[in-house]
């Protein structure tokens, strides 16, 4: 699960570097659902979450990132709504469809 959480990072960092925003949101969802019981690991997808969202100047998702990151830290190894893409146009409690070559992989 490592070495996929990873790529689907550094594919969503080249995205953003070439402001392909809705490529690099993509793949931040995917490693959403990767980190969600991973505490460090999911605070900094919720971080580059609200990087993204600040880059491309969408004040919802900035705004919607912060208490994210704050919940990430205090609840990720409590409770999390299996599946959730993480994106502020989502509710943070609302579980979701595990993507189906991500599911053997998420408890």
């Amino acid at each position: 699960m490592d070495e996929i959480y990873e790529e689907e990072l550094s594919r969503a960092r080249a995205a953003l570097a070439t402001g392909k925003f809705e490529v690099c949101f993509a793949h931040l969802e995917r490693a959403h659902v990767l980190s969600q019981r991973m505490t460090l690991r999911h605070t900094h997808v919720h971080w580059l979450m609200l990087v993204a969202g600040w880059r491309r100047r969408d004040w919802r998702e900035v705004a919607g990132q912060a208490p994210r990151m704050l919940a990430s830290v205090l609840f990720s190894r409590l409770w999390v709504p299996r599946g959730n893409s993480g994106r502020a146009c989502v509710s943070a409690f609302k579980p979701m469809q595990v993507p189906e070559d991500l599911r053997h992989l998420v408890p």
